[in-house]
């Protein structure tokens, strides 16, 4: 396998699917081209606890997220050691080609994974978790926690359930639509 720079976006057509943005790669997983792919992150651990893949998928297997209705992309491509490391001008520039992205795409949810990012790249300074009032990309918005092994406030059950949360919630959206 080929190594990339950075891990390419991964978006899903379809209508009705969760659409996932990391902030921004770490080093590790820049280096290697997958999302989420350093040892101690729990994305992948948590998607699946959460019943929203039928096994752990690796971060190798990124690619199969768009079999779940998943697409992958990052807020800011730059790889860095810690989100930390972005200026919030890159965050804010990331959340306006983001939302373009989102608007192309029109994926039934956008879930912006990390707190911090989301705050800074749409100008909403007290979001907490979970659905957002405001739309970005003209589509629904929920902000789940940052699965880095780095924010240790989530453990994995914890992700796993806000991870639950989400996926409950397009399945009912999926549900009253039809």
């Amino acid at each position: 396998m080929r190594r990339r720079a950075v891990a390419r976006s991964r978006t899903s057509w379809h209508p009705v699917s969760g659409f996932c943005s990391a902030g921004n790669p770490g080093l590790y997983s820049a280096a290697v081209g997958h999302h989420f792919a350093r040892p101690g992150n729990r994305f992948w651990s948590a998607l699946h606890l959460a019943g929203v893949t039928d096994r752990l998928l690796s971060p190798l297997e990124d690619e199969l997220a768009l079999r779940y209705g998943l697409g992958v992309t990052n807020l800011v491509a730059r790889p860095t050691a810690s989100a930390q490391e972005l200026s919030r001008e890159e965050l804010r520039e990331g959340g306006r080609v983001l939302a373009d992205k989102v608007l192309r795409s029109a994926p039934g949810v956008l879930a912006v994974v990390g707190i911090d990012a989301y705050r800074t790249a749409f100008g909403q300074p007290r979001a907490t978790t979970g659905p957002q009032g405001q739309q970005v990309g003209g589509r629904p918005v929920w902000v789940l926690p940052n699965p880095s092994g780095l924010n240790a406030h989530y453990q994995l059950p914890a992700l796993a359930a806000h991870f639950c949360q989400l996926r409950e919630a397009i399945e009912l959206r999926c549900t009253s639509s039809r």
